[in-house]
């Protein structure tokens, strides 16, 4: 007796179609971590997490220019062995890391405000207050 198994032949093409992650660019680049953001926006501004696991905060950079806000972080390698050890292996990156990304309105930097604790910085950007057309009265 055979056994007949029905395919349906889309099945296959499109099994996974919308899980598989997709990467571009060189397959070095794939070993370097990358900085996992999350931004909500409320009335008054925009808050910002961005997890750096294993940074020091002395090497953590933020720039604003309007409403493009920039992170940039390194981790630096700890190269001191004490005597007889030897590295059998490294699996952890030492490196530079940086995310730009544009928000809906001008940041207020003169009161924007950061703080980094357990491995998360944490932005608040208030919202620039847009100054409003006026017409002047001719006397």
């Amino acid at each position: 007796m055979s056994n007949l198994i029905h395919r349906d032949p889309f099945d296959d093409f499109f099994r996974g179609f919308f899980v598989r992650p997709v990467e571009f660019g060189n397959a070095g680049a794939a070993d370097a971590p990358q900085m996992r953001v999350d931004v909500k926006e409320n009335p008054d501004g925009y808050e910002v997490h961005a997890e750096l696991p294993g940074i020091q905060k002395e090497d953590i950079h933020v720039h604003i220019d309007g409403p493009v806000v920039s992170i940039s972080a390194e981790r630096k390698a700890n190269k001191e062995l004490k005597d007889g050890e030897r590295v059998l292996r490294t699996e952890r990156y030492y490196g530079k890391v940086s995310r730009s990304f544009q928000l809906g309105q001008d940041i207020d930097e003169t009161k924007a405000g950061a703080k980094f604790t357990d491995g998360v910085l944490e932005l608040s950007l208030p919202k620039k207050i847009e100054a409003q057309a006026t017409r002047l009265v001719i006397e």
